[in-house]
């Protein structure tokens, strides 16, 4: 039997997919396939609105990619290893429900490319460091590191981090913008959970909040004018939806929508 180094599980609307090789839970090929398997099965799942992604065990959400294995291999394999990782990632990026990624212990390298492809980061405190530290093997960030770390905290200070190779403590990428919430390490994955569920029917009208992360991702490389065109779009097609009615509804008659992500 293949060896399981992502596991997949869904509560109560939320698909929780954990990276499973612990104590770094560093990626191989055959760990991207699994998680790219994980990725498509949640978002074709109508009972999954959220996902989240975790590491196993304490210490690590992932410390990236293998390097044991990206030593032994060739360079033509090293770049289709990039390649399929960097498909995998868009694919998470670009799935229309909303991602979490959530930072149980150190997040480096490869993992902080993972995390980057998240909506929404939650890290536990004191639980690690964080950064892209690949300028100390003499490569860069080749996941996708150089263009969201850019995208996420400025051109010019995502330049200093990767080049110096700098880690960081959690509370200081709060500051950045880098992660959006630092929860305490007590209860902490209650209190992931139960921030994940508010985007949950009854709670959210789900396919609004994905349509939002849809307008956000694809309008971002679009200009201005094709951004809107867009975003008429997807709200043309949400005036169409069950749940629009309900909210509209639900307002004029002064209580509180009760939505089915349909």
């Amino acid at each position: 039997m293949e060896t399981r180094l992502v596991e997949y599980r869904v509560e109560d609307g939320v698909a929780i997919i954990q990276l499973s090789d612990p104590p770094a839970n560093t990626y191989t090929y055959e760990m991207m396939r699994q998680l790219d398997e994980s990725i498509l099965q949640a978002r074709f799942d109508p009972d999954v609105h959220v996902l989240l992604i975790s590491g196993a065990g304490e210490k690590f959400f992932c410390a990236g990619a293998n390097i044991k294995m990206l030593s032994e291999v060739t360079p033509d394999y090293k770049y289709y290893f990039c390649l399929h990782a960097n498909e995998t990632l868009n694919r998470l990026e670009q799935t229309p429900k909303l991602v979490i990624g959530v930072l149980n212990g150190h997040c480096v390298g490869g993992g902080l490319e993972i995390a980057l492809a998240c909506d929404i980061r939650i890290a536990k405190q004191g639980a690690g460091k964080i950064g892209l530290p690949e300028v100390s093997l003499g490569v860069l960030p080749g996941t996708g590191g150089t263009q969201r770390l850019a995208r996420t905290v400025g051109k010019s200070r995502a330049i200093e981090l990767m080049t110096t190779g700098r880690l960081m403590e959690f509370e200081e990428a709060l500051e950045l913008g880098l992660i959006n919430y630092v929860y305490p390490a007590e209860n902490f994955w209650d209190q992931v959970m139960d921030y994940a569920r508010q985007f949950v029917p009854p709670n959210k009208a789900s396919r609004a909040v994905g349509r939002i992360k849809r307008a956000v991702q694809s309008g971002w490389e679009m200009s201005l004018a094709d951004g809107l065109a867009l975003e008429r779009e997807l709200q043309q097609l949400l005036f169409q939806s069950e749940d629009a009615a309900e909210g509209l509804g639900a307002y004029v008659e002064k209580r509180t929508p009760q939505f089915k992500g349909r």
